[in-house]
């Protein structure tokens, strides 16, 4: 019988064969640029890692592959530890039953349910080699969103160099504010902790007062996404996430490159 392409098994037949080879097409194309995405997206963390230490991003590569040292940090006990972080899928490590810490709810300051045993850190070098910064990953929940930042700490492991929010979904013009840079140069020259060791970092409502080593202005009509940075920090700064390692830095304890 010959085929009849107007009728129904026809027709049919023609958007089958349509589907198919769309989806043929679809998935060798998204195998085929599944490297350069993968790239692309190691370029622009390695710019904004740059970036917060306050270093050159003109070009990108060669400068991070100079300045920057990449670290695993076991969050536990603070000490460095093996491994190659540069390639270190923070996120999958969550995810990972060997290779993840489940928060129980009262230790869960940033909403993040599980977190990974170790985390990358990023030491930035200047031209003598020396140590001047040291990048660390830190993220937790806003008000619609997980806000993900680059916080640069000083090798004292208290004072804070600069922070740079790259990824979120808090609303334009509100909470997308912790994305602009007037807001962001507040955390410069703020001290992490107390006398105590403590977690003393404040987003506070309204103005900080002048000369607080520890307050930051809120953010004006986003109190929620102002919480959740303040969340960040109290989890982040804390026994769970890299209070031990920053607790060794300040003493003097760790070898820095």
């Amino acid at each position: 019988m010959a085929f009849n392409k107007d009728s129904t098994i026809g027709t049919v037949s023609i958007v089958a064969g349509l589907c198919l080879v769309c989806s043929i097409v679809v998935s060798v194309s998204a195998v085929g640029l599944r490297p350069l995405q993968q790239a692309n997206k190691a370029l622009d963390k390695q710019r904004n890692i740059l970036s917060v230490a306050g270093l050159d991003v003109s070009n990108v590569a060669k400068v991070y592959g100079q300045n920057i040292e990449a670290r695993l940090v076991d969050l536990t006990s603070g000490q460095y530890a093996e491994g190659n972080a540069d390639s270190f899928d923070v996120l999958a490590a969550a995810k990972d039953p060997a290779r993840n810490l489940v928060l129980p709810s009262a230790d869960d300051k940033a909403g993040l349910r599980r977190i990974a045993k170790q985390m990358p850190v990023f030491l930035a070098k200047n031209e003598q080699g020396v140590v001047d910064s040291i990048i660390l990953p830190i993220y937790g929940q806003g008000l619609w969103s997980t806000m993900y930042a680059f916080l640069a700490v000083a090798p004292d492991g208290q004072t804070i160099k600069g922070i740079t929010y790259y990824d979120h979904g808090e609303t334009p013009g509100l909470g997308g504010e912790i994305e602009n840079p007037a807001w962001r140069a507040l955390f410069v020259g703020k001290k992490l902790f107390d006398e105590q060791g403590q977690p003393a970092l404040r987003v506070i409502k309204g103005h900080a007062p002048d000369g607080s080593e520890h307050e930051i202005d809120g953010l004006s009509g986003a109190t929620l996404t102002g919480n959740g940075v303040q969340h960040t920090f109290d989890f982040w700064m804390g026994p769970k996430g890299y209070g031990p390692f920053l607790a060794k830095l300040r003493a003097g304890e760790l070898n820095n490159g």
